[in-house]
């Protein structure tokens, strides 16, 4: 399993407006030039992260971009799940039925009890904690 690249820039995005003044706002492309991101993945980044309602975006002279709640009520699996949905160990973790092995293969509690782990550890690790 690998955290994408559009993740990874969701989570800097994220991590940004954590660390700034509560209710403090940004435009896309600042955000882009301070956290190294190319400006048309940051805007899309922001649509995605404004969609899942962890980013607020406001137009004109005093608008901008900026966190829709407390980063204390924002993970990293809500980010994650934002951008490219849950982190997946084995496909068999997530859709059984698939599997052509299932019910007897051995190996689908060990993938179940990583994908739990996973899941469980990134949903306990707020934007708060983080800056």
């Amino acid at each position: 399993m690998m955290v994408k690249r559009e993740t990874d820039y969701a989570i800097r995005t994220v991590l940004y407006l954590a660390m700034r003044p509560a209710g403090a706002h940004t435009t896309a492309r600042e955000l882009a030039r301070e956290k190294l991101i190319p400006h048309a993945l940051a805007r899309r980044i922001v649509t995605r992260l404004t969609a899942a309602g962890i980013l607020q975006s406001a137009r004109g002279p005093s608008g901008g971009i900026a966190l829709a709640r407390p980063p204390a009520e924002i993970t990293m699996l809500q980010v994650m799940q934002a951008v490219e949905g849950a982190p997946v160990v084995s496909a068999c973790a997530v859709e059984p039925a698939s599997c052509p092995l299932m019910p007897e293969c051995p190996v689908h509690e060990v993938w179940m009890g990583l994908q739990h782990s996973i899941e469980t550890a990134l949903d306990h690790i707020t934007f708060a904690q983080l800056a």
